[in-house]
C-alpha cells in the first residue's frame, strides 16, 4: 500500500516511518482494497492524553476511514490507530457484504 508522509514541524526519522509502513500493510489483511493512505504527525503542547499525535486517512473505494489519536509516544498513537481502523475496515467490509 502507499501512504504518504506528513510531519508537521518536524523531521520524521526514517524508523518511525518504516513503523508507519510495516503497521498499515498489515491492514490489507482484513480488507483487500486499501487504495492508498496518509499519515500525519504532530506535536502539540502538552496534554493530559500526550503530545504526539498521530493522523491517519486511510482510502478504500467509495470511502474515506479517518483516526485521530494522542499518547506520549508516536509509536502508541500509531498502535492505536491502527486498531481503530481495523475496527473500521471490519464495519466497511461488513457493509461490503450486505450490498452484495
Amino acid at each position: 500500500m502507499k501512504v504518504r508522509f506528513h510531519s508537521v514541524n518536524f523531521t520524521a526519522d526514517i524508523k518511525l516511518l518504516n513503523f508507519v509502513q510495516t503497521k498499515l500493510n498489515k491492514l490489507d489483511v482484513f480488507c483487500d482494497r486499501i487504495l492508498d493512505a496518509d499519515a500525519y504527525f504532530k506535536v502539540e503542547p502538552m496534554s493530559d492524553k500526550g503530545n504526539k499525535l498521530v493522523e491517519i486517512k486511510l482510502r478504500v473505494p467509495g470511502k474515506e476511514l479517518m483516526v485521530k489519536k494522542h499518547s506520549q509516544s508516536f509509536e502508541g498513537a500509531i498502535d492505536q490507530a491502527r486498531e481503530a481502523l481495523k475496527k473500521a475496515l471490519m464495519k466497511y467490509k461488513g457493509k461490503l457484504k450486505t450490498i452484495d
